[in-house]
């Protein structure tokens, strides 16, 4: 008996117990974690693709052009909540690329004008509002910066309406006011009897400054040269080329010469290079090559992303669809891009040219009432 109480009353020596590693009873919470997180975007060893789903964690993408609307009006069933492989965007793919905000575009198929034109618009607007309202858990309509920064923080994929296209005005000022109301935030200036290839007209003038008065950014991307210098000395806000890249490295009608990407720079515009083949090239190597072009002559405040998913375009490879960002930030972190440039290109700047389209309407809305000019009266 001696002996058994010696062995049950033995002292444990110094150090004995370290090793042992406490499992908590079932409902007992683990202890905290002292050790600090890791943080793969200050580790130079991490892997690229590791820093870049961290950045884009923080800084998240805003994408300037999705063909979606269009893309749904063919499906007779979707379902982006739980995926949907009949399309390159669903909600699922868009949290896997980081995508907190993405504009959808309302363009229509070349050939429809007039009263066609304004009708199949108020369709696209019809049918965003039915596919977000139907999707409550991963997307919510944003008119303003504060809203798509709200929407973001609500975990929420934010929804911007536009770009349409001009012929959705029917040469009508009222009707921009219209299409405003319903959300519209983006209008792209071709296509049209005043914004040609000869550039603006007096109407078209107007049209930009009535854009100005109600918070509608312009999109000169496929506007003819004559087109983008007036609107760019017309314009108080800043303008966006929601597809368009470096006409050097590629040419392409939508793609943008040295001294228009300069201009763009000056006047504080935003040029959103599409992910598409035709016009950056076939892998993802060609598509950050337009980005460092477009970064070194507009500067690092004038750049930002456009998917251009769901638009009938080939995509290069390794960016075949919306969950495919971090492989293109991936490569620009191994060109060195930094992580507050990499933020500028991926959120930055489109809220700064969404903030600063907000401040010019407020600005504009106390000098300037609704304009009522008509197109019979300032072109003739």
């Amino acid at each position: 008996m001696a002996d058994l109480q010696d062995q049950l009353h033995a002292t444990t020596e110094v150090g004995e117990l370290d090793d042992l590693v406490h499992e908590p009873f079932p409902g007992e919470p683990f202890p905290p974690d002292t050790a600090e997180p890791y943080d793969p975007v200050s580790d130079p060893a991490a892997a690229p693709l590791d820093r870049a789903h961290a950045i884009l964690a923080a800084h998240p993408v805003a994408d300037g052009y999705s063909g979606l609307p269009w893309a749904l009006r063919h499906l007779p069933w979707f379902d982006l909540e739980l995926g949907e492989s009949s399309v390159d965007t669903d909600v699922p793919r868009l949290r896997e690329g980081h995508v907190g905000a993405l504009f959808w575009s309302l363009h229509l198929p070349e050939g429809l004008a007039g009263d066609r034109a304004v009708g199949a618009t108020l369709e696209q607007l019809d049918l965003v509002n039915t596919v977000v309202r139907a999707h409550p858990e991963g997307l919510r309509l944003a008119h303003t910066a504060g809203e798509t920064t709200d929407v973001r923080n609500c975990g929420r994929i934010a929804v911007l309406l536009g770009p349409a296209g001009a012929a959705a005005l029917g040469d009508s000022l009222g009707i921009l006011r219209s299409l405003h109301v319903l959300g519209l935030r983006v209008l792209t200036l071709s296509g049209v009897s005043w914004a040609s290839e000869a550039g603006l007209t007096r109407f078209g003038e107007e049209v930009v400054r009535e854009m100005n008065r109600l918070g509608v950014l312009a999109d000169l991307s496929g506007a003819s040269d004559g087109t983008i210098r007036r609107a760019l000395a017309v314009s108080k806000a800043p303008v966006l080329f929601t597809r368009s890249a470096a006409r050097t490295l590629r040419p392409h009608p939508a793609n943008l010469s040295d001294e228009l990407l300069a201009a763009v720079g000056a006047a504080k515009g935003l040029c959103m290079v599409p992910l598409t083949a035709e016009q950056t090239g076939p892998s993802v190597r060609d598509v950050a090559d337009h980005l460092d072009h477009v970064h070194e002559v507009a500067g690092r405040e004038c750049v930002a992303l456009s998917g251009t998913y769901d638009a009938g375009t080939a995509h290069p490879q390794d960016l075949a669809d919306a969950s495919c960002y971090p492989n293109l930030i991936a490569e620009l972190l191994h060109r060195g891009w930094s992580e507050p440039d990499l933020a500028l290109l991926s959120w930055g700047n489109v809220q700064r040219v969404l903030r600063s389209g907000d401040f010019t309407a407020r600005a504009a809305q106390q000098r300037r009432e609704p304009s009522t000019a008509k197109i019979a009266e300032l072109d003739g």
